[in-house]
């Protein structure tokens, strides 16, 4: 039996880096073929979720490649400290190059209004996932996107359409609109306006690159969660 037990980041990383892959089945409701698997490396075993670019449908508004920006999602919440998105790397597999992110154990009836709305302990963590957001410019964030682990961790999965130089945000995240940014958010924040690592910046354009610096100068200057006065910036369907 696999075990999903989370091990330390690091040996989690190289087992997704290098253990065998093999393809458990493809999950449901996934606009792109999506697969559950699992993968071997040595007498450590887990579960991941595998996207191969191959299995994308063509979208209008990005370029083909949505797993890098999933590889990508992860490197920044690294970079930020708040480490929400699991370990994620780029892998060749069954199907050819993809992103390969390790399995969370999650309580299926939650997500982001469940979590809202019973657990207030966890809503530094929500707020920590709505900065995150606006930073990546996700197009995205449905309420079942966002996890509670076994482990008690709010985690952040599909990220595959962020990062576009234009701004996109959708999002369920809106409950903290007017709050004061607190500090430890525009610490994590701030070193991205000067400078985006580069590990990030070569999976996008450098016009995504930019927009990303201007993204995190626009919440660190007005230094408040922003308020969707329009409504129109959720994602469908909510959850």
């Amino acid at each position: 039996m696999p075990s999903n037990e989370l091990n330390p980041e690091s040996n989690i990383v190289h087992t997704l880096e290098h253990g065998e892959i093999t393809i458990i089945g493809r999950m449901p409701h996934s606009s792109n073929a999506t697969f559950l698997v699992s993968v071997q490396c040595g007498e450590t075993s887990m579960q991941a979720i595998y996207k191969p670019l191959r299995g994308e449908r063509p979208l209008w508004d990005f370029e083909p490649g949505l797993h890098r920006r999933e590889i990508a999602a992860y490197l920044l919440s690294q970079a930020m400290g708040i480490n929400m998105v699991p370990p994620t790397v780029l892998r060749e597999g069954p199907l050819g190059e993809g992103s390969l992110q390790y399995f969370i154990d999650a309580d299926v009836e939650q997500h982001y209004f469940t979590i809202f709305e019973q657990r207030e302990d966890l809503h530094d963590q929500l707020r920590a996932m709505c900065v995150f957001d606006i930073v990546a410019n996700n197009t995205d964030r449905k309420a079942g996107h966002c996890l509670l682990g076994l482990d008690d961790k709010i985690w952040g999965i599909d990220h595959g359409v962020c990062f576009s130089a234009d701004f996109k945000l959708r999002t369920v995240i809106w409950e903290f609109g007017g709050e004061a940014l607190p500090d430890h958010l525009r610490a994590a924040i701030e070193p991205l306006i000067e400078t985006v690592p580069l590990a990030i910046a070569t999976l996008l354009s450098s016009d995504e690159v930019s927009a990303l610096q201007e993204r995190a100068q626009w919440i660190c200057e007005g230094g408040a969660f922003p308020i969707d006065r329009t409504g129109s910036r959720y994602p469908w369907p909510l959850v």
